[in-house]
């Protein structure tokens, strides 16, 4: 059995002073070094002598044998909040003194194999690393190791931190081996001992499925999952790695006032919903149901990425707009209720800005948000001003128009909702005892009077020539409740399509829907497009209405539950139950990266009770609510990838013939056309990269860990869906590659086609407005009140949009999510050090990757087809959401690997 230890020639204990004087220095206490009596006596006959500071590691045994002598080269990332700042205290002290010894970290390298004699884990050979250098904001540190020939392969790299600050390790190399050296790719902070003494595992970059596992490695890889589970008690640390789960309790803030009392979401039939990481918070005192709420949200440390992220990283940036510009913003805009007299105020949103006296003080404001913050030549202000978006920029009008209304449900923000009529009459499917009567207003004859006589809806119906987006039934439930809130309204609505030859559809009808309440019977009225001035505003503002409702639904239910909120499960699930150095998790890892960091960030300012979305959408505090109706009645794993979708909403059919597979019931619908060029490529990847690790279906059945890996997914990542028969089985290679590329389209594609268009789509809000805040005039009007509406209906508009301090808060925050930091990493662009490790694993990324750059050119070539009306046009944005690379800023193109914003 070798053993670590320094090289010496007695069998006494020896112990070493370092070579260097302790001299005491200015202002320092003398000492001096005097060993304890017991001390004394044991070691009496013990010799002391001086040796290096680096002391070299060495197996040694009683018989020579042959060894290989090794460098170790850590490379550590200075960070804002490290062990690397300008800090002052004891511990900053200790810790130079620590470099000083050459005691910064302990390294251990593992063997791959177990002993021969005992069957054991081979014991770790250890050194500590010395300071070697520092440059380009990165410090390395050093150590060297001799191995003996029969230690084995390496296969992890065990890591202590001496210091009392964390550190983020970013590689570790062994250098010296015959084959070339041993990189490990790191990523992650490596907490003080004194916080957490179990020492960081780091395995090399090859991928074993658990019944390749060295034997050597089983242990930790084993025990290293058990710390990552934790054992679902106490407050997470902020230095903790632990992932487990959690139901939506912390998004009230009880404690402060009880009307920001909230429902918990999830545990329940009335509210389902995913799980989210737990925080082990204290429970409220006031709402025993609710987390008590913190200035920080904890996610486990390797999922924040803040501090070693460029200064302009999405995280850093949404959280300047939400704790800096919009208090600002709050301070300036007293009057909550002020709205915007006229559409010219609008415009001074982008020509002038808004005079925000207490932002100029914060320069790293400036440098964060450079598009927003703006300083005022010589003047002591700075102004908040907004860039005009590509809409506005290309067509001012465009937004006022129906072809521009219709266009946008295929290449806009929201292609997600727009649906095939499959049965008609229109119906509801509420209780009518309490929604009163079922039927649609819109009835066959306003259908046909819309079409002119083109067809009848029989025909329109079997030619596939209907199409519908449908909010009826989600909304209308939630109509009374939201009414009681000041400033906002609601409706049941839907709007109806007519698909006309050349591939555009043309608005047909909007219905908006009122319950029975308030003593008062339903209420349903049609609106269609008109010719004479009384109808056409009735239009325009029946059409704000159900823009408003569109834009609440995109946010909530396209948008952050079908893409954040559903990943999240996916991530506590992968790094609970796939060890680092499982194939799949290597696969998945890069498309989970800052996930949970945004979705913390979002509980704490955005979807929370008074956060930006309640205070500035629709549906008020009743938002989250909403989302949570739609994931018990809607959201389904099976439908989330993208032909499934398409198919379950009536827009594709299988067909063998057809490109993709699929035929589109929308020949020009960019968002499919595109989406399915990046499907294929994102299948076709995952494809080669399963069918290499897994070769038949027995491999998929007895992977431990990946079972293990699904089955938490269903019934505790998603368990208010665990019951449902549509899961998808995973027995099979087959399986395991559609389960897969689903995650990956939903964490790439999903979120790029809603997300990175934000700006530019609902930059100027009139075009897409987050709250309605006035009843139509035609709902039990007044005498006095329609009067004002026909003397001034363009006030009446007006008055129905957004407040000035909404607007100034969703477009604060809108223009950043839109935004693409300068390290964002896009999808198929740079190369996993575990994907490199295995040439075939690398050849199928490098034509992944090339394929991706195809497609750019296949896009931008749709986008200069002029048959192509939904994309290309005078004044029509081009539609480019699925674009895999894009350049940094709102640019309405890219799609990263993961929602990092």
């Amino acid at each position: 059995m070798f053993k670590t230890q320094v090289h010496q020639s007695h069998t006494a204990p020896a112990f070493f002073l370092l070579n260097k004087p302790c001299i005491p220095g200015p202002g320092t206490a003398s000492f001096s070094v005097r060993p304890r009596p017991e001390f004394r006596k044991k070691y009496r006959n013990v010799r002391v002598g001086y040796v290096p500071a680096n002391i070299k590691a060495v197996a040694t045994d009683t018989d020579t044998q042959k060894s290989v002598s090794i460098k170790a080269t850590v490379t550590v990332k200075l960070t804002v909040g490290g062990f690397l700042s300008s800090l002052i205290g004891l511990s900053h002290g200790l810790d130079d003194v620590s470099d000083w010894l050459g005691k910064t970290l302990l390294l251990e390298v593992v063997s791959s194999e177990v002993d021969p004699k005992t069957g054991l884990q081979k014991k770790p050979i250890g050194a500590y690393a010395h300071r070697a250098g520092e440059k380009d904001g990165e410090v390395t540190y050093e150590s060297d190791f001799v191995i003996p020939e029969d230690f084995g392969e390496i296969g992890a790299v065990l890591v202590q931190n001496e210091h009392h600050k964390e550190m983020y390790l970013r590689y570790i190399v062994l250098d010296g081996f015959p084959n070339g050296p041993i990189e490990f790719k790191c990523g992650s902070w490596v907490a003080s001992k004194f916080d957490d003494p179990q020492k960081r595992v780091f395995f090399t970059n090859k991928s074993y499925v658990p019944l390749e596992t060295p034997s050597g490695l089983k242990e930790i890889r084993e025990k290293e999952l058990v710390t990552l589970r934790g054992n679902g008690q106490g407050e997470r640390k902020s230095y903790d790695r632990i992932y487990d789960y959690d139901i939506y309790d912390d998004l009230g803030d009880p404690d402060s006032s009880p009307e920001l009392t909230r429902p918990p979401l999830g545990g329940s039939k009335q509210y389902p919903y995913p799980r989210r990481c737990r925080t082990g918070r204290p429970m409220s005192k006031i709402d025993p149901k609710s987390e008590t709420r913190s200035s920080t949200v904890y996610v486990p440390r390797d999922e924040a990425f803040s501090d070693v992220k460029e200064l302009t990283f999405s995280a850093n940036t949404l959280y300047s707009a939400l704790h800096a510009v919009v208090p600002a913003i709050e301070s300036v805009i007293t009057d909550t209720s002020l709205g915007f007299p006229l559409f010219t105020d609008i415009d001074e949103l982008y020509d002038q800005g808004i005079n925000v006296p207490n932002l100029k003080k914060n320069k790293v404001l400036q440098d964060i948000l450079p598009r927003l913050v703006r300083a005022i030549t010589n003047t002591a202000d700075s102004v908040l001003q907004f860039e005009t978006p590509q809409l506005l920029l290309r067509d001012k009008f465009s937004w006022f128009r129906d072809e521009e209304f219709s266009r946008q449900t295929l290449a806009g923000l929201n292609p997600y909702s727009i649906q095939l009529v499959k049965e008609w009459p229109l119906r509801s499917t509420l209780d009518p005892k309490i929604y009163g009567p079922p039927e649609s207003a819109i009835t066959t004859e306003i259908v046909e009077r819309e079409i002119k006589g083109f067809m009848t809806v029989e025909e329109a119906l079997k030619q596939k020539k209907l199409f519908i987006i449908d909010y009826h039934d989600i909304l209308l439930p939630y109509v009374s409740k939201v009414r009681q809130i000041k400033g906002t309204t609601l409706y049941g609505s839907r709007a109806l399509f007519f698909l006309g030859p050349d591939s555009t559809l043309k608005p047909l009808a909007i219905e908006l829907v009122r319950p029975p309440m308030d003593g008062k019977p339903q209420w349903k009225q049609v609106f269609t497009p008109s010719w004479e001035a009384t109808g056409s505003w009735l239009w325009k503002l029946a059409k704000t209405h159900f823009l408003a409702h569109d834009a609440g639904y995109h946010q909530l239910v396209s948008h952050w539950l079908r893409t954040h909120c559903a990943t999240e499960p996916y991530i506590i699930a992968t790094n609970r139950q796939l060890s680092a150095m499982h194939p799949i998790y290597r696969l998945l890892h890069p498309h989970f990266r800052y996930t949970m960091e945004i979705n913390a960030l979002a509980r704490e300012a955005l979807i929370n009770a008074d956060g930006i979305i309640e205070s500035s959408f629709t549906p008020g505090k009743y938002s989250i609510e909403i989302s949570s109706a739609a994931y018990g009645l809607q959201w389904r794993f099976d439908k989330e990838g993208l032909p499934a979708d398409l198919i379950s909403r009536g827009l594709a059919v299988e067909d063998p013939s057809s490109p993709h597979g699929l035929k589109l019931a929308i020949p020009d619908y960019p968002f499919a056309n595109d989406g399915l060029l990046l499907w294929d490529a994102i299948k076709e990847w995952v494809t080669d990269y399963v069918n290499y690790y897994y070769k038949d279906a027995n491999m998929v059945k007895s992977d431990a860990e990946l079972q293990a890996w699904w089955t938490e997914i269903r019934t505790r990542g998603h368990e208010d869906k665990k019951d449902e028969t549509w899961w998808p089985v995973l027995k099979t290679p087959q399986d395991l590659i559609g389960i897969v590329t689903t995650m990956v389209w939903v964490t790439s594609g999903h979120h790029a086609a809603v997300n990175f268009g934000q700006y530019a789509y609902a930059g100027y809000f009139p075009n897409r407005p987050t709250i309605a805040r006035t009843n139509v005039p035609s709902e039990d009007p007044t005498e006095e009140g329609w009067r004002r509406f026909l003397n001034k209906p363009e006030v009446e508009l007006l008055a129905c949009l957004p407040t000035q301090i909404q607007a100034s808060k969703v477009l604060t925050v809108l223009d950043v999510l839109s935004s693409h930091s300068p390290d964002e990493e896009y999808l198929g662009e740079h190369l996993e050090p575990a994907w490199g490790a295995d040439p075939l694993i690398k050849a199928a990324f490098e034509r992944f990757s090339g394929r991706l750059k195809e497609i750019e050119g296949i896009i931008d070539a749709r986008n200069e087809d002029k048959n192509l009306k939904n994309r290309h046009g005078a004044g029509v944005v081009p539609y480019e959401l699925l674009k895999p690379f894009s350049e940094a800023g709102v640019t309405g193109k890219g799609v990263p690997y993961s929602i990092s914003i």
